[in-house]
């Protein structure tokens, strides 16, 4: 799996299984809590009393900044240390929490997920820069990866049920408080599990970069959210142009520096760019599947949010068993040809959504939740295996950065093909003109507006609406059945061939 391997790679003691253990915990929370508010919204809305555009700074402000940040942290572990930087995350982000948990207005509650953002930011390539530095051995390392992307993606499939079982029983705040116990474990225990490691020559940090990687990243997301939330409209062009501009100023700043938050020259490998294409890809279709699966499952077949969330049970389970079963695959064949496999399965898994209705949703969930766990093991094992251990933290927020990337695109692109469908095909006749409108917005304010009306004007609404809504699916699916095939033959092409293993020592 890795380009960079010493000559008789040391195998990881007890101390450092312990320490994964550790770091399992705090990727499964980041993760957790990037899902876990969404079934909290209607509680905390009823409290707080947000505007809309407060309630979407507070659902949105902390992806915003963790995908900001990320480069820039990862880059700043490895000068400071990655332990160390964990450390400070996980303080700053059980604090947060706390405010979060206990917030009295709006405004609290956004400042409180912007320190969210900035601490999850430090988390997520401090743990998988750790993971590369403590398991130095290509199996067990890649075991280790997929423990950590068992966490990362069943983490986040967790979120909607763990929140329906607080909700059952405290109110919104238990939600952000989750994070306090195991964020304390992780401060105590850490400075013991896990050794410290860290880039020994790191160069200065280069401040400017720092910015010109927010500046480029930020943008762009907010770009994609508002364009899915409100569609694309001209207002939009000048953040995305800004962007842009930040993005080509910090590839040329990276490529006259001497030493670059990230190396260039990395993307010139074919096994780094093509695993961090694949992640951004695969999670792009596991993020579109949610999207409009959730919202079938609570609007087309009636479930409520905590019904859809156990729902989705079988499908997280087989989300970690496929991550934990990737160390075993790449044994007995080329890492190319798991994750071309993975890519096919995939495809088959959102082929299946066009057939809802005649086979069980939950087979179409296992199928693509299993594609996405091998898919995010053996694209992370890969990009971190690429680079010299001292580099690890930089080869990661890379391969997270894609990862957000992913979802917003996932979201965006295929939320816009199944919308586009749904709002040609909704039956307004009979409608006020302010009142279709709403009908077109989203599904579930199509739903809410057919269960107020009477007679046959509702009952219309809702079977257009219902069926509008499917059609997009099904054409979503087809779209992202074609993305993974197209992907699956990148990868068989681009890792036909098992990459050689060099040393370690810098030349």
């Amino acid at each position: 799996m890795s380009l960079f391997v010493a000559p008789e790679a040391a195998r990881a003691t007890r101390r450092d299984w312990v320490g994964l253990c550790v770091l399992a915990g705090a990727v499964m929370l980041v993760a957790v809590d990037g899902t876990v508010l969404d079934i909290a919204l209607p509680f905390l809305s009823a409290d707080l009393q947000p505007t809309g555009t407060e309630l979407l700074w507070i659902i949105d402000i902390y992806s915003f900044v963790l995908a900001g940040l990320l480069v820039t942290m990862g880059t700043l572990g490895d000068r400071i240390g990655r332990r160390r930087l964990l450390l400070i995350g996980s303080v700053g982000f059980g604090l947060s929490s706390v405010v979060a948990a206990f917030a009295v207005d709006p405004a609290m509650l956004i400042a409180a997920r912007v320190m969210q953002g900035v601490a999850g930011a430090t988390l997520m390539p401090a743990t998988l820069g750790l993971i590369r530095s403590m398991f130095a051995h290509p199996a067990e390392r890649t075991l280790a990866i997929g423990v950590w992307g068992a966490m990362a993606g069943g983490g986040a499939a967790a979120g909607p049920v763990v929140g329906g079982v607080l909700l059952e029983h405290f109110w919104w705040g238990s939600v952000f408080l989750i994070n306090v116990p195991v964020m304390i474990v992780l401060v105590v225990a850490g400075p013991f599990a896990i050794p410290e490691s860290k880039d020994p020559a790191p160069g200065a940090f280069d401040l400017p970069s720092a910015l010109l990687s927010i500046v480029s990243i930020v943008p762009l997301v907010y770009v994609v959210k508002e364009a899915v939330a409100h569609g694309p409209g001209v207002e939009l062009a000048p953040i995305a142009l800004v962007g842009l501009a930040a993005g080509v100023a910090f590839v040329r700043r990276q490529r006259r520096s001497t030493s670059p938050m990230i190396d260039l020259s990395l993307f010139a490998q074919r096994q780094f760019s093509t695993a961090v294409v694949t992640n951004l890809l695969s999670i792009f279709a596991l993020a579109g599947v949610l999207f409009f699966g959730s919202q079938y499952l609570q609007s087309v077949l009636g479930l409520s949010p905590l019904a859809a969330g156990l729902f989705l049970i079988p499908g997280t389970a087989a989300n970690m068993a496929a991550s934990l079963l990737a160390a075993y695959l790449v044994r007995r064949w080329r890492p190319g040809t798991v994750l071309t496999g993975g890519l096919l399965v995939g495809a088959l898994g959102a082929l299946v959504l066009t057939r809802l209705g005649t086979v069980d949703g939950r087979l179409t969930f296992v199928v693509a939740f299993v594609a996405v766990g091998l898919a995010l093991t053996l694209t992370s094992d890969l990009v971190v295996g690429s680079v010299r251990p001292e580099r690890a933290g930089a080869a990661s927020a890379v391969s997270e950065t894609a990862y957000e990337l992913g979802i917003a695109l996932g979201v965006a692109v295929l939320g816009s093909v199944v919308m586009g469908i749904f709002r040609s095909g909704v039956d307004v006749t009979g409608l006020t003109a302010e009142n279709a409108g709403h009908a077109r917005e989203t599904l579930g304010e199509a739903v809410a507006l057919a269960g107020s009306l009477s007679g046959e004007v509702g009952d219309v609404l809702r079977a257009s609406a219902q069926a509008a809504f499917v059609d997009g699916m099904h054409a979503a699916a087809t779209v992202t059945a074609a993305v993974l095939v197209t992907n699956a033959v990148l990868v068989a092409w681009a890792l036909r061939r098992r990459p050689d293993q060099v040393s370690t020592t810098k030349e």
